[in-house]
């Protein structure tokens, strides 16, 4: 059910509904951790991992203490907030765009990805893509490589959003084979 809201939600803010909040009324999902956004997940108190937060969310993401936000999304999808980065820099908060294709993820997406988590390790950070399919799995594989946080306890921030399939299982266990570590993604 959850699917289809959102679903209409993206075709009322198509039709200029303004956020996904507002399109979604009532049942617009509430504020975790600061942000108003799909299947968002605590990691850890210092890193969030969510879909695309709505405009209202970004603009307080410095009160809510984030000094950076890493987006995987392409940047062109139907939900983007087109200056999402601008909105952050105003804040002093540091915006890195590692976009990620849905059908080919890389080992150098993972590589920028961890490079910007290493240069904020210590300080709140959010990792979103569109529906938080992306930013689990590649915050996964980073706390497993580089922070070496046991797999299986990372595993659940991916489970609570999704499973990975086809290029997505094949991507993350092939990472983790690389790495030497010994966890099946499942």
């Amino acid at each position: 059910m959850r699917t289809s809201k959102f679903r209409n939600a993206l075709v009322a803010l198509a039709l200029g509904a303004g956020t996904i909040s507002a399109a979604m009324g009532a049942d617009a999902p509430k504020p975790i951790a600061g942000i108003v956004a799909p299947n968002v997940v605590v990691a850890t108190p210092l890193l969030v991992t969510a879909g695309q937060p709505d405009r209202a969310s970004l603009l307080k993401l410095k009160a809510e203490g984030y000094a950076a936000v890493i987006s995987l999304a392409p940047g062109n999808t139907a939900d983007a907030v087109a200056d999402e980065a601008e909105i952050l820099r105003a804040q002093g908060i540091e915006f890195v765009h590692v976009p990620i294709p849905w059908q080919a993820p890389e080992a150098s997406h993972l590589q920028a990805t961890a490079a910007a988590l290493k240069r904020y390790q210590g300080k709140k950070v959010l990792v979103h893509c569109q529906m938080n399919m992306r930013a689990s799995a590649v915050t996964f594989l980073y706390r497993t490589i580089y922070a070496q946080e046991e797999p299986a306890a990372a595993w659940v921030a991916v489970k609570k959003v999704w499973t990975p399939k086809d290029q997505w299982a094949k991507y993350v266990d092939e990472q983790l084979l690389v790495n030497g570590i010994a966890f099946k993604a499942e």
